[in-house]
């Protein structure tokens, strides 16, 4: 991915200290092609690594990936036309039923993924959904809550890996199920806000299957030089659009044989 860089060493740090900035500060900023409009996808990469590096730097401790944007409705949504992957870190993570500040987000909002936990390594490139299922100690339920720092919510490809992929927090719940006793294609899954439906999805509305989303992510940290880790807390991406919410807002994911996930989000 390094031969599509445009970016210099300076503008990197320059726009990873902007993306930190809006992410600690709750603050929208336009989207970085505004300012730098041939940036590529490499250069995304290159800025989501230095966010990365300094988060690492500061006692954050990386426990997963995610795949973004990889079903039809996220992609028509955001009006972008490959997935991306962002990282995961331990001060992301919230518990079942947690009360969730939105204090410190810009534009929350929430969408249903099926969640893998890994227990072998992964490298690719070639990685298959066969791979993956057979690397999978579990897979689990969660909510993911998005916060896009940019503002409007209009971003493009570039900008949004650059922001790790509008990654804010993450919720894991309901029950752990092993892959030999489910069909990851035909999961249902409901949202409900205050009570009432806002999504309905299935499972193969990630690419088919869930699974072809973790493939595709370890085929991309293989073009970064990285692999995934066993252990690795791994989210498949969207399976419904995102819904937004506000303080007040109790969020329920209930996904068939896996159980449900449930927040409430305050000021």
């Amino acid at each position: 991915m390094s031969q599509n860089l445009t970016l210099s060493r300076e503008d990197i740090v320059r726009l990873c200290e902007r993306v930190e900035g809006a992410q600690t500060r709750a603050s929208a900023i336009p989207k970085l092609t505004d300012e730098y409009p041939a940036m590529t996808i490499a250069d995304g990469y290159a800025v989501q690594n230095e966010l990365r590096r300094r988060y690492l730097a500061q006692g954050h401790r990386q426990v997963g990936w995610k795949a973004g944007l990889t079903s039809k409705a996220k992609m028509k949504q955001m009006g972008v036309d490959v997935p991306s992957i962002g990282f995961l870190t331990d001060r992301m993570a919230r518990p079942e039923n947690a009360a969730i500040s939105t204090a410190d987000l810009v534009h929350p909002r929430v969408e249903c993924e099926v969640a893998f936990v890994m227990k072998r390594e992964l490298r690719g490139p070639g990685c298959t959904a066969a791979d993956v299922l057979a690397a999978t100690d579990y897979v689990l339920p969660a909510v993911e809550i998005i916060d896009s720092r940019f503002a409007g919510f209009k971003f493009d490809l570039p900008s949004v890996i650059a922001d790790n992929g509008s990654s804010a927090r993450f919720v894991g719940g309901g029950r752990a199920r092993y892959v030999e006793e489910l069909d990851l294609r035909t999961l249902g899954v409901v949202l409900e806000k205050n009570g009432e439906i806002v999504a309905m999805g299935a499972s193969a509305a990630v690419l088919g299957h869930p699974a072809e989303a973790i493939a595709m992510l370890v085929n991309i940290l293989a073009e970064l030089g990285e692999t995934l880790p066993a252990g690795s807390f791994v989210m498949s991406g969207g399976i419904t659009e995102a819904i937004a919410v506000k303080p007040g807002d109790s969020v329920v994911a209930r996904f068939q044989e896996l159980g449900s996930v449930s927040m409430r989000f305050v000021a």
